[in-house]
């Protein structure tokens, strides 16, 4: 155990970072080894690969996961911003290029080729964002001669272009709705976030009308026999066999029949072998980081620190609620992923890079700090 007396980066990292959000991410991640490990083999014997193949994967993702957890919540609020900074420029740069370079799946190009590995830049992008828009909506309102405002404004368009060109419609209304959560905690009258609210449905009907796989998607959500719905049917079998109980690991049905088991549907797997009172459990834990998210910005003095943290809580928050509201069918499919359950190399990194964000941010930090930081901007 080390003593509070201890002078060093590690002793003055423990004493000051959030424990309890650590400990709320490493069960997720427990967590998602356990479901990975009922929803991943039948995929792998389709696919003709070993049976825990994408199980071994995942722990071999989660080793730089944890590590870039770890080093990131080291950085201060300055380097935060710079990596910021850097992260965003070269996600969006690849994000356009994948749109020209990048291999077609399933209709949409969101995926750049590095050799032999495959990066998803958009994920990247997402808590780079947050951390950018939150510092110019800071930086306006420190100082009278910042455009804070209006660079937080741009940002959303230079954000979502890349992203509807590709197209991925789910990550631009994600991107889009935290957002708005951001310029509601920063002050925006409430006229202004019914226009913004206003705004975001005439999208959604622009989608609708000029984007067919949106169409295709709404349609059969709204009807089940306009088309092919062969995931959210069985997903939504998964939940009725597997009851409150679950029908125990490795006995599921649905998973044989899900082809994305292991990644988008990983919940509904949850739900039949684990049973609905431990994917509440899940939903709790989701809840539970998420509310200590916010509290810990309610309680931040500093502009900056309140609006990140909130971008962020909302980003992991609303990401999980899109996924498991897909798995319900509460809302259309989405090509989204479960934080922290679901397999995927790409989705990991990125949310290591939000939380570990996150986790530097909500340190506590003497004021006295927090001034001088203040003091050298100015100057």
């Amino acid at each position: 155990m080390m003593s509070r007396a201890e002078r060093s980066h590690l002793g003055d990292w423990w004493w000051t970072v959030d424990r309890a959000l650590l400990a709320g991410l490493g069960v997720l991640m427990t967590a998602g080894l356990v479901f990975l490990m009922a929803g991943g083999p039948p995929v792998a014997e389709r696919l003709g690969l070993p049976t825990f193949h994408f199980l071994n994967r995942q722990v071999m993702y989660l080793l730089p996961t944890i590590a870039l957890i770890l080093a990131v919540s080291f950085l201060s609020l300055r380097h935060i911003r710079r990596m910021a900074l850097v992260t965003y420029g070269l996600g969006i740069v690849l994000c356009i290029a994948a749109t020209k370079y990048g291999p077609e799946i399933k209709g949409a190009h969101r995926w750049i080729q590095f050799g032999s590995i495959g990066v998803q830049p958009s994920e990247f992008v997402k808590p780079a964002f947050v951390i950018l828009a939150a510092w110019a909506f800071a930086e306006g309102a420190r100082r009278r001669d910042m455009p804070g405002g209006t660079l937080a404004v741009l940002l959303l368009p230079m954000t979502i272009v890349p992203l509807i060109l590709q197209p991925d419609f789910g990550q631009t209304m994600l991107v889009t709705m935290v957002w708005c959560a951001m310029v509601f905690v920063a002050g925006l009258h409430w006229f202004w976030v019914g226009g913004l609210g206003g705004a975001g449905l005439v999208g959604v009907a622009a989608a609708y009308e000029f984007l067919p796989h949106v169409r295709a998607r709404i349609t059969r959500f709204m009807d089940k026999d306009s088309g092919d719905n062969f995931q959210t049917f069985w997903s939504q079998e998964s939940f009725s066999s597997g009851g409150w109980l679950g029908t125990g690991p490795g006995e599921g049905i649905a998973k044989r029949h899900l082809p994305d088991a292991h990644t988008d549907f990983i919940f509904s797997v949850a739900g039949e072998e684990f049973g609905v009172i431990i994917c509440i459990g899940i939903v709790l834990l989701f809840a539970f980081i998420v509310m200590r998210g916010l509290v810990l910005a309610r309680r931040s003095d500093d502009i900056f620190c309140r609006l990140a943290i909130t971008g962020l809580t909302a980003l992991f928050g609303l990401q999980a609620c899109i996924n498991m509201a897909v798995n319900v069918r509460l809302m259309p499919a989405k090509g989204m992923t479960l934080p922290f359950i679901s397999y995927g190399g790409s989705s990991l990194i990125s949310l290591a890079l939000g939380m570990g964000f996150l986790i530097a941010i909500t340190r506590r930090r003497p004021r006295t700090t927090l001034l001088n930081r203040d003091e050298g901007l100015a100057h």
